[in-house]
């Protein structure tokens, strides 16, 4: 018997030119008992997808089972990550150092010798002002700039707070 369509058909194959049909018909002839032995070599690449189907199908009840398996677990919410959340590992770590270098300038400041107050020299320290009342009159001009700012800083946050 001769089988060129056959070999046509497998050259066409393995050059990627054959259509569904074709393939089909290569399925159909290597499904069959007496291959010649030419072409037995390509039996079990043809009868592999027949005989998987067989093999590897899923039962009626697996999707039965999946569902059971997930059946117990509980449901995950989600939550909301603020960015204080995100930051606040370096918040931490910024502590941290803080209180680092503040533990450190107190051991060094404990380790320096202190002055006495035997050592102050009072008479190297000079008043800026000779006359008592003009230092007065400075101080008293000061306040009262520290008192009108208090006022409008005071006055500003009451008009904020009403509206």
């Amino acid at each position: 018997m001769d089988y060129k369509y056959i070999e046509q058909l497998l050259d066409r194959y393995w050059q990627g030119e054959t259509t569904l049909e074709e393939e089909a018909i290569l399925r159909a002839f290597f499904a069959q008992k007496d291959v010649p032995a030419a072409l037995q070599r390509y039996q079990p690449l043809f009868a592999y997808e027949s005989e998987e189907k067989e093999q590897d199908v899923l039962g009626d009840d697996f999707e039965a089972r999946i569902l059971s398996m997930t059946e117990g677990t509980t449901m995950v919410q989600a939550r909301t990550i603020r960015l204080t959340d995100r930051l606040m590992p370096l918040f931490k770590a910024a502590a941290v150092v803080a209180i680092i270098l503040t533990l450190g300038n107190a051991a060094q400041l404990s380790m320096q010798p202190q002055p006495s107050n035997d050592e102050i020299d009072y008479a190297s320290y000079k008043d800026t002002y000779q006359d008592p009342s003009m230092a007065y009159d400075n101080v008293e001009n000061a306040l009262q700039l520290v008192s009108e700012g208090m006022s409008q800083i005071a006055e500003a946050d009451s008009m904020t707070t009403t509206r």
